[in-house]
């Protein structure tokens, strides 16, 4: 966790991620705004780094309460809070597996970054049921999980490889184990398949809503997408939106979105 910590602290810049990576961002909130329908709901964002998704549900009239690993990405929020004159209901320093402290019962939860980064099964498994310890009934559970075609899918992007040695066998490994070491680059960090991440949601007694390959064919294609006028974003982000549930085409995304009903 401590080294999962300072690279939010002191390495990365997750606030402007969503804006070199828009097309994940935009799918992602047609989803939200698919399945958080109701109006003035308490809504718990798990592990929301800066908190992109917290203040964009905020701005719809959610209560929404942050919890994150990063004190820097506590700070961003506060300071974004202020310049969007957008108020959560509380920003917390915490850990998504130890979640006691935590005193109430939501509407809907967001998952949306620990599972990137616990490398154990059993942690995984606990962070999603101590989530749910907090959801209410008929609440909605929304996590994403990074896919493990998502290195072999950064460097199509960028068109370059990763690594010294071996770089195709390490970029291939990740389909074996999914294990990301933070000598590796990025941080450490677990990438899964759209069938384990599925799989893992079966365990608990929730009502599988959707589960989407977020970018699929888009993705290797962002940095030219975003180039383009408004309204050809838009219509590519729409075509993006219907693709996004289609099975023969998550393996083209970097993260999988699940949506379950408790």
């Amino acid at each position: 966790m401590k080294s999962i910590e300072d690279f939010y602290d002191n390495l990365y810049d997750e606030w402007s991620r969503l804006d070199r990576h828009r097309i994940e961002f935009e799918i992602t909130k047609m989803y939200l705004d698919k399945y958080i329908s109701n109006e003035n709901l308490e809504i718990f964002d798990i592990g929301g780094g800066p908190g992109r998704y917290s203040f964009y549900l905020a701005s719809k009239g959610h209560k929404v309460t942050l919890l994150d690993l990063s004190q820097h990405n506590i700070d961003v929020e506060k300071e974004k809070s202020k310049e969007l004159n957008i108020e959560l209901e509380d920003y917390i320093k915490g850990n998504a597996l130890e979640l006691d402290n935590i005193n109430k019962n939501f509407d809907v939860i967001l998952l949306m970054g620990p599972l990137y980064h616990l490398i154990k099964e059993a942690d995984r498994k606990k962070s999603i049921e101590e989530a749910l310890k907090l959801l209410k009934d008929d609440g909605i559970l929304i996590a994403s999980f990074i896919s493990n075609y998502a290195p072999i899918q950064d460097s199509l992007l960028h068109l370059r490889f990763y690594g010294e040695e071996n770089d195709v066998a390490e970029l291939l490994s990740y389909l074996n184990d999914g294990i990301n070491n933070e000598e590796d680059g990025f941080t450490t960090a677990y990438f899964t398949s759209a069938i384990e991440a599925q799989n893992l949601m079966k365990n608990y007694h929730l009502e599988q809503l959707t589960f989407a390959g977020v970018e699929n064919i888009l993705g290797c294609k962002e940095r030219e997408i975003l180039t383009l006028p408004e309204e050809d974003i838009r219509k590519w982000v729409e075509l993006g939106f219907n693709l996004s549930q289609d099975k023969l085409l998550y393996g083209t995304s970097q993260h999988y979105l699940y949506i379950g009903r408790k």
